[in-house]
């Protein structure tokens, strides 16, 4: 086989896999799409879960939709069908809801798992490209795929179909993602590791506290200020009015602009400070904060409550926490 070959398969496969998306697409604005939306109203009336199940490469899919629902609001648990008829069934409950990935909606397999939802009255979701097949005519709610090629040549391995399948299963947890009003602040609870968890976090999980931070009053002097920026690791110093609302920083750089445009050690540090220095809210998104630091060109941001501050995040801070 040719390397011109071997390009001509990698461009047909992604091609009659992307067909099967646009046929998904398409079949989203019509009755399947009402039909998700049903399961969608089902699965948010629930008090359980979603119990999802396939076998072969549908259970691998089903085992990625568990995951993406699990993350974001809707509790989900994947079972094998064929551990399902060996007591795994007792993981379902009556409260939960069944969806049952099966291209051709007849594996045998999935047999127990149909007669367990039917026998004690628990709503079975099919996914299937066959709406008359032992999974589709059994199901309460069968959501039906169109039948579109595999991108294997011998019709046998399965391809478009799962990606179809995947495109649904994601499709449907963002639907349920934004009818439950998840936030940011919900997914971090479910992703604290890693960079996700790391571009959650906000300034009040990685700042300095109060004891850390560089401060002078502001009747001190210039002098005074820098021996309290160079006692402290962050290059810059916070500066205080009397009800102790921060009034403005001292940079290195304002240091170096001050001193050219000779302002002496014994002059008050009002004359060098920046007065409107850029700040950060406890709850600020500590990706934004990286974003800012790097558009401003700064190392270290107060975090202000009621003007007063209460921390200080260091760029370094937020590069060692994983946020890039």
């Amino acid at each position: 086989m040719s390397e011109a070959q071997r390009r001509e398969t990698l461009l047909r496969t992604v091609a009659l896999e992307a067909d099967g998306l646009r046929a998904l697409h398409d079949a989203l604005q019509g009755e399947l799409g009402a039909r998700v939306l049903e399961v969608a109203a089902l699965i948010l009336d629930r008090t359980g879960r979603v119990i999802l199940t396939g076998m072969g490469k549908s259970g691998h899919v089903a085992r990625k939709i568990t995951a993406t629902l699990a993350s974001t609001g809707t509790p989900a648990q994947y079972v094998h069908p064929a551990e399902a008829s060996h007591g795994d069934l007792g993981m379902i409950g009556r409260e939960d809801a069944v969806l049952a990935l099966s291209w051709s909606g007849e594996a045998p397999e999935l047999a127990d798992i149909i007669a367990y939802t039917r026998r004690f009255d628990v709503p079975l979701i099919a996914v299937t490209s066959r709406p008359e097949s032992a999974l589709g005519s059994a199901a309460d709610h069968c959501l039906t795929l169109p039948r579109m090629p595999e991108a294997c040549p011998n019709g046998l391995a399965p391809t478009t179909s799962t990606t179809m399948q995947l495109a649904l299963g994601d499709a449907l947890a963002m639907c349920l993602l934004e009818a439950r009003g998840f936030s940011p602040e919900d997914f971090r609870v479910f992703h604290p590791g890693g960079k996700l968890g790391a571009r959650l976090k906000r300034a009040r999980d990685l700042m300095h506290g109060k004891q850390e931070l560089p401060l002078v009053p502001l009747s001190a002097t210039l002098g005074e200020a820098v021996v309290e920026m160079t006692s402290r690791r962050f290059g810059v110093t916070g500066v205080l009015d009397a009800e102790g609302r921060l009034a403005g920083v001292l940079t290195d750089g304002d240091l170096r602009r001050a001193f050219q445009r000779g302002v002496s050690m014994e002059s008050p540090v009002a004359q060098a400070m920046t007065s409107t220095p850029r700040t950060a809210a406890p709850g600020s998104l500590a990706a934004d904060l990286l974003g800012l630091m790097n558009d401003q060109r700064i190392t270290s941001l107060f975090v202000l409550e009621e003007g007063r501050p209460i921390g200080i995040l260091h760029l370094h801070d937020l590069l060692r926490a994983g946020i890039a």
